[in-house]
């Protein structure tokens, strides 16, 4: 107790013992869950076990031409303050993960910009264009920077860093740190010698 009290002070510790109260009461399986939270979709998100959130957190799940969960966490996963996450056809978030604040991660855009004829016109209102849909994997063990967004498509593998203000456009392979807009990988994690290796 003593250390929470240097750590938190005594407005700390009771607004603590709430945040605890309120995750036991309706996160069950989870850590801690501080408030103010905005969950939406709360049904189609499996929270797995041991969350812990930040405040202001907006964690919402919209499935697309399903009726089923799309948003998955693993096991002991810690998100900081301000994290949002959007999740449409599937985002799947491994074990260990660790997310700074201010995070953007979603599987969905409005519309298609890949130079085609699937391409949205400009001369569409954004919010009434086709979603474009495309998973996202976290893999275990990741570590994710202040104020980084990952957008659809991406697989991030297991072990890897995302240095911050980074913007993830492709796949991160395993064992890797990678930093900029959009990311690059700068280092690899050479498993024989247990160094980082610059790429």
């Amino acid at each position: 107790m003593r250390n929470k009290l240097i750590q938190y002070g005594w407005i700390g510790v009771i607004r603590m013992i709430c945040y605890y109260i309120n995750t036991k009461l309706f996160f069950r399986k989870s850590s801690l869950i501080r408030l103010p939270i905005d969950i939406r979709g709360k049904k189609f998100i499996d929270f797995g076990k041991s969350l812990t959130t930040g405040k202001g957190c907006r964690i919402e799940a919209y499935p697309y031409q399903i009726n089923d969960k799309v948003l998955f966490f693993g096991n002991n996963v810690e998100l900081n303050d301000y994290v949002h996450i959007t999740a449409m056809k599937g985002i799947f978030i491994g074990d260990n993960v660790l997310m700074a604040s201010k995070i953007y991660i979603s599987d969905c855009t409005h519309g298609f910009y890949e130079g085609n004829r699937m391409d949205s016109s400009p001369e569409q209102a954004p919010n009434e264009r086709k979603y474009n849909l495309a998973s996202v994997h976290i893999g275990n063990n990741v570590w994710i920077g202040e104020s980084v967004s990952i957008l659809p498509g991406v697989t991030i593998g297991d072990g890897s860093i995302i240095g911050a203000n980074s913007v993830v456009t492709r796949s991160i392979p395993a064992n890797s740190i990678a930093v900029g807009i959009p990311a690059k990988i700068v280092k690899n994690y050479n498993l024989k010698n247990k160094t980082w290796e610059k790429v």
